[in-house]
């Protein structure tokens, strides 16, 4: 299938591209959120950057949308309403924002465009009221047991830390860094230590070693030469960096909020929402490295079972391949098409209830 889809969540993307069919993924002159293409990743050429308004309408057998604007872009560039007479899911990386559990998802109650979440937890917090959903976890490209441990710190991996604040347990940091050094990576990460101000906790400035914004392939190297991966997020979906740490071996501590109970097994780290038992379970790994590496084994073990890629790639198969065909490649916009666009796409976006306020930043999404 030849599948158009934005380059919203890089992490996610990075599984989404491997597998069979051809991905057009929207590219235009100034990149950003509505033209990203590739965005310089190493990934297969069936990831093809394409230019929307240009795009042959009948070339699309299907689309993955992210954001509920998507409806109106492809329906205004194509000719062709997504859930009507093309194929299309949508997919919620997120967990809901608001009046929570009352969250209502902007695709509620209606039935032509079914809802993929990427977490049980989601599918139960979200709203959808009579729309169809279904999860399909997440998939990682296995980087491999590269766990040396070596360095008595804990890994952390969170994208504008400050910014986010309690969404990413931030202001739990000092706590961590009193048990042992922290090694923080992501975008953002360099305003940590002036917000964090470790020196009036009393803890020298040496406990936060900010590693920031670095290629995959380096992350994971850097990342497995830590003690442990400390998750301390309140309410994320599932970072897809604690499922790297799992597949790299390490040992993992992590609230136990949204969906880490499910994907972090007994022996394989600790899961709590007691922040001191967190925290002294770390100091015992950090004083400990073989128990470290055994409990990194399970990890890795679990994160192979429950998020491998080939799991995650025959999931999405098995989905595409489910959705009605309307009107598919060789096919045309009906007559009359473009000049009915926005009617069509008012009537879409009021039937998707188009709540933007209902979301949350993705973990790892690409600047």
């Amino acid at each position: 299938m030849r599948i158009l889809v934005w380059h919203v969540h890089g992490g996610w993307m990075e599984a989404f591209v491997r597998g069979q069919h051809e991905y057009l993924l929207p590219k235009s002159a100034d990149g950003g959120a509505w033209g990203l293409g590739r965005g310089g990743r190493e990934w297969p050429a069936a990831a093809q950057e394409v230019d929307l308004e240009t795009l042959d309408p009948a070339s699309v057998d299907a689309v993955v949308l992210q954001r509920p604007e998507e409806i109106a872009a492809v329906a205004r560039s194509l000719g062709r309403r997504p859930g009507v007479d093309l194929p299309a899911v949508y997919l919620e990386h997120n967990t809901p924002k608001g009046d929570v559990p009352f969250t209502l998802h902007p695709l509620a109650d209606q039935s032509t465009i079914p809802v993929v979440h990427v977490t049980h937890f989601n599918q139960l917090f979200w709203d959808t009221g009579t729309a169809t959903t279904t999860v399909i976890e997440h998939g990682i490209p296995d980087p491999g047991r590269l766990y040396t441990g070596e360095r008595e710190e804990m890994g952390v991996v969170v994208n504008e830390p400050v910014r986010r604040g309690r969404v990413t347990g931030t202001d739990l940091l000092p706590g961590f860094a009193g048990v042992g050094p922290l090694r923080v990576f992501g975008m953002g990460t360099e305003a940590l230590p002036e917000a964090l101000n470790l020196k009036g906790f009393g803890l020298s400035e040496e406990r936060l070693r900010i590693a920031g914004d670095v290629p995959a392939p380096k992350l994971h190297q850097e990342l497995a030469r830590c003690r442990l991966y400390l998750h301390p997020l309140r309410w994320t979906s599932l970072g897809l960096a604690l499922l790297e740490a799992m597949h790299l071996g390490m040992p993992v501590l992590a609230l136990a909020t949204t969906e880490a109970s499910r994907a972090i097994p007994h022996g394989a780290g600790l899961v709590s929402n007691d922040v001191d038992d967190l925290q002294r379970f770390a100091r015992r790994l950090l004083d400990d490295p073989d128990d470290a590496y055994a409990m990194g084994m399970v990890a890795r073990e679990a994160a192979l079972q429950r998020y491998g890629l080939d799991k995650f790639l025959r999931a999405w198969d098995e989905l595409l391949a489910e959705l009605p065909e309307g009107t598919r490649r060789g096919s045309r916009p009906q007559p009359g098409m473009a000049n009915a666009r926005q009617e069509g796409n008012a009537r879409q976006e009021g039937n998707a209830r188009h709540d933007t306020n209902a979301r949350h930043d993705t973990e790892r999404t690409h600047p």
